[in-house]
Order: structure tokens, then sequence, then C-alpha cells
């Protein structure tokens, strides 16, 4: 829980389901343990987070993003008539999303359903998603938010020795924290060594523990233990981008003051 701003909300997860070919070591359940493992270390540290930091393990995310994209539904904003990872209802994408960890150009849709908020909506700050299987994070897609940029630069430095110091504008899809991004709050997704992921473990019946990197997994439980609790310990809340314009309405910046 939080101290002064504790009805404010950061999140972190990763999803807990996979391909049955397997048994999900890369595809999720890395990502989960190092989620779990940053939380602990917090805990550790005995550190009090201005704002309430939550976990979230999703379920459902292979078949179309089920689990997150409910959650958001529920507790912060649906776009109704939108696909799935934009703001949609659960259920497999109408286009196929870009493979986990692949570059997308950023940019908005010029109209967008009309965006229903929920109470919880504006006090949300930041969601970070891991999900690219057990490589070390070399850095973070800031989702087109130009205003992300600067903040994980700072975030990233004292990383810089352990590699991780990129931070691109591009977009990434296929993964829970589109289902944020979609609803125009921030989410983000952490750039990974790809150890194989793409090309031995991912969806394959070669997904299993012995492929799980030990001490790229420490690396990452650290950073992102650091990005929580940085995002956490802000004045202002998480930059938002400015909304794309809704069907029939005009674009509203959506920026935290």
């Amino acid at each position: 829980p939080g101290t002064d701003l504790k009805d404010e909300v950061v999140m972190l997860g990763g999803h807990l389901d996979s391909w049955h070919s397997g048994t999900g070591a890369t595809d999720n359940a890395a990502g989960v343990a190092v989620c779990m493992e940053a939380v602990r270390i917090l805990k550790a540290l005995g550190l009090k987070p201005r704002r309430t930091v939550r976990i979230a393990l999703w379920s459902g995310e292979e078949q179309g993003l089920l689990g997150s994209n409910a959650y958001v539904a529920e507790h912060f904003a649906r776009r109704p008539g939108a696909r799935s990872g934009e703001g949609g209802p659960p259920g497999p994408a109408a286009s196929p999303p870009p493979a986990a960890g692949a570059a997308a150009p950023a940019q908005a849709p010029a109209q967008a359903p009309a965006l229903e908020k929920k109470p919880d909506y504006d006090r949300f700050s930041v969601y970070f998603n891991l999900d690219n299987g057990t490589g070390k994070i070399r850095g973070i897609y800031a989702q087109g938010n130009t205003a992300a940029v600067p903040l994980f630069q700072e975030w990233l430095k004292p990383f810089a020795d352990l590699g991780a110091a990129t931070v691109t504008l591009a977009n990434t899809g296929g993964t829970d924290h589109q289902a944020f991004d979609g609803v125009g709050l921030p989410g983000f997704q952490f750039i990974q060594d790809p150890v194989e992921y793409d090309t031995r473990t991912h969806h394959s019946n070669m997904d299993v523990f012995d492929r799980i990197q030990a001490e790229d997994r420490k690396q990452a439980s650290v950073i992102m233990a650091a990005f929580v609790y940085q995002a956490a310990m802000r004045d202002e809340r998480f930059p938002r981008k400015p909304a794309p314009a809704a069907a029939g309405g005009s674009a509203a910046a959506s920026r935290q003051p």
C-alpha cells in the first residue's frame, strides 16, 4: 500500500498462461518470476512507496489478452466497438498482433471509439510489463509517449553497466501492456535480449525450465523494481499520450497536470 498518494496505483505484471507444447518457462514464467521478485525486493528493503504498487499475473494472454483486457475494462475504461488490445472487449484481435518484442511504427488511429472511463481511470499512474523471454533487459519501448522518454533515460542511467540503456519511441505489441495503452493509460514493455526466444522457445516444446537464464532474471528483477519505485515516488502521475480523436468528437490531451 502507498502512503500520501495511496489512492493512485502503479502496476507491474506478466501473463501466467502458456502454450501447451512446453511448460511456458520463457513465455511467460520468466516474466512472472521477475515481477514477483521485484515486489519482494521492494518489501525487503523496507521502502514506503507513495503510490500503491499492484502486481497482476494475467490469464488468457495467448488467446487475445483476455485477462488484462477484462481487468482494464472493469476497473479503468473501455472502448465499445474497439478491437481487443485497443480498449475493446477481451477476445482474439481482429488482426494478428506483432510478435512479442517486434517494433512497430509509433502511431495512433485518426479516430477511435468513444472511451467509457471508470472512476479509477484518473487514479492510475503506469503499468510495466515483462514478456519477451528470459534475456536481460536492454531498455524499454516508449509506445509513442514522448514525455516518457526523458524519464526512462534518467531511470536507466544507474543500470548502464548492466547493459540497459536503450529507450525507443517505437511501439511494441502482442502482450498485456496493450490493454492499458489501448485506453490511453501508460503501459510499457521492456526490451530484452532474445536468447533464442523467437527462434527456439517461443510457443514451442522447447519452452522449458532449463532455458531460463538465472543471472539475466536477477538483472531484470532489479531494473523492474527500480522502475516501479521511481514511478511510485513521483510528485505527479506518469505522463500520458494525447488521446486520439474519438469518433464524432475531437482529440483531447490526457497528460496529467
